[in-house]
């Protein structure tokens, strides 16, 4: 099996390197599913992949429902398309619901109360009458469906979403509203488990690759028997690569390279790494530099150089401009230092904003 650098090449397959597309709404396509929980953070990881992207024209491609925000997959917070909404949450939701009902016994959600809540969703948002999750616990309240606590509300809109029954609707101001799925996105046609377990393996590794199985079977929520079932049916279109000992698995090693030094600011939850299991491939610069760090869950914005961390980062907006405090792990050399600065200008331009910078050593 070939060697390869993980970083350099997920570098191209999570379309890092000189973005083509044009719309938000063709990244979650060509990604299958982006983690969304963060949203403001989220709309700059599809920013990111995009060319010329602005904050306004993400929020009005979520808005007109080009991308939907649900929960899918591990689960929590998700971007999807239309055309993969469905099919997603028929392979990924009853495996959700199996790890959730422990805990909805709990709270006492269990079927009979979630057909109930349902049914008030259901009528209440007939027609498009796009409403707060506060609107939908008062009328479950009405209706006789105790909504006290938050964890037990989310749950009931939870089991909506795993459902099929809603999805987001667009924004009212600053706050979520939510919508019924089949008015928000047309029917399509349905496919077989296994059929959707090959497409979205296909999708997974096309994308995060070189992955493990392991690394699959985290992104997808989905079973350790499931992910030896997808790679083994998707046969010659998936090849073998050897990292640190281990079998990875690549759709097709692209022929792209970056022009080093390659500077992106990550936003916390972003697919570079919280797609993978094993994230230690980013960390190999800073062991090197016996510069210790931590293997779990990178929540936090990260500052990447070539794939690799080199420091953290945080923004604080303000009427005009976003104030970018960067902090380095690493020393960096001028070219670095300069490509940081663009990435940075490049942010602001996102936001509408201009840049004001804050880097210091950790």
């Amino acid at each position: 099996m070939p060697q390869i650098d993980p970083c350099a090449q997920r570098l191209a397959t999570q379309h890092l390197i000189a973005p083509k597309s044009d719309k938000a709404s063709d990244v979650v396509s060509l990604l299958g599913a982006v983690q969304a929980q963060d949203y403001a953070m989220s709309k700059w990881a599809l920013g990111q992949r995009m060319r010329g992207a602005t904050d306004a024209a993400i929020e009005e491609e979520i808005n007109s429902g080009a991308i939907l925000r649900t929960h899918v997959l591990r689960p929590t917070w998700h971007y999807v398309g239309p055309a993969d909404i469905r099919w997603m949450l028929a392979l990924t939701g009853p495996r959700i619901k199996a790890t959730l009902r422990h805990y909805d016994r709990d709270l006492g959600v269990e079927s009979p109360v979630i057909r109930a809540a349902q049914k008030v969703m259901s009528k209440a948002l007939r027609d498009e009458n796009y409403l707060t999750r506060g609107e939908l616990a008062e009328r479950m309240t009405k209706a006789g469906i105790r909504t006290d606590g938050t964890e037990r509300l989310a749950r009931l809109v939870m089991h909506a979403e795993l459902d099929g029954l809603i999805c987001n609707g667009p924004r009212r101001g600053k706050q979520f509203t939510y919508a019924l799925l089949e008015e928000r996105v047309p029917s399509a046609k349905e496919m077989d488990r296994e059929e959707s377990l090959r497409s979205l393996a296909g999708t997974y590794f096309a994308t995060r690759g070189p992955a493990t199985e392991a690394d699959f079977a985290w992104w997808s929520g989905l079973t350790m028997a499931d992910a030896r079932s997808a790679i083994q049916s998707l046969g010659s279109s998936l090849q073998p690569v050897e990292i640190s000992g281990r079998k990875h698995w690549l759709a097709a090693k692209s022929t792209m390279k970056a022009k080093s030094p390659l500077v992106r600011l990550l936003p916390n939850y972003d697919e570079f790494f919280i797609g993978l299991k094993d994230r230690s491939a980013m960390h190999r610069k800073l062991k090197s530099l016996g510069i210790q760090t931590s293997l779990g869950a990178l929540s936090g914005h990260l500052l990447i150089i070539d794939g690799q961390i080199a420091g953290v980062w945080k923004q604080t907006l303000k009427p005009a401009e976003v104030l970018l405090k960067i902090r380095l792990l690493r020393p960096l050399a001028g070219s670095q230092r300069r490509a940081v600065e663009t990435e940075a200008g490049r942010l602001a331009a996102f936001l509408g904003l201009t840049p004001k910078l804050d880097i210091a050593n950790t």
